[in-house]
């Protein structure tokens, strides 16, 4: 299983708007020059994203996206599968009636385990703790502004 371009894009899609003050709106055209998201692209991952209700698409000469949730609330995991669906490793995992050898498999719960841990990983990964990072243009900004200190 590989994480898609297009939700690698998300994911750097949300975060940009994620570093704008909350409630703005963030035009296409910024997000596509500055996270290097292809503009075409981006309008119809942005369509998958307003479907999950992580963002919304506002119209018009001042449109562009606006978060629908705090950076708190919303995890990779969220990103990852708007985009792609839930996340698999392999048919087997996904539905069993496909595999013939799913009772007597020896593989299979190690297949589910590595699913599991990668959905919990990703589902426990918030955009406001990616903010936080240092490694983030927005971490030092973040961190002070939270009070907390960079060394």
């Amino acid at each position: 299983m590989r994480i898609t371009r297009a939700a690698e894009y998300a994911v750097r899609c949300i975060l940009f708007i994620c570093m704008k003050a909350q409630g703005e709106i963030v035009t296409k055209r910024e997000i596509a020059r500055e996270m290097d998201i292809p503009d075409q692209f981006l309008g119809k991952i942005a369509g998958a994203l307003a479907r999950a209700g992580i963002l919304e698409i506002v119209q018009g000469a001042r449109g562009g996206y606006r978060l629908l949730r705090m950076p708190s609330k919303i995890s990779l995991l969220d990103v990852v599968e708007a985009i792609g669906g839930e996340i698999f490793l392999n048919d087997c995992i996904m539905n069993p009636s496909s595999c013939s050898r799913v009772q007597g498999c020896a593989v299979h719960r190690v297949w589910e385990k590595a699913r599991n841990q990668l959905r919990e990983t990703l589902g426990c990964t918030l955009f406001s703790d990616l903010l936080a990072e240092e490694s983030c243009p927005a971490g030092k900004s973040f961190n002070n502004a939270a009070g907390r200190t960079i060394e």
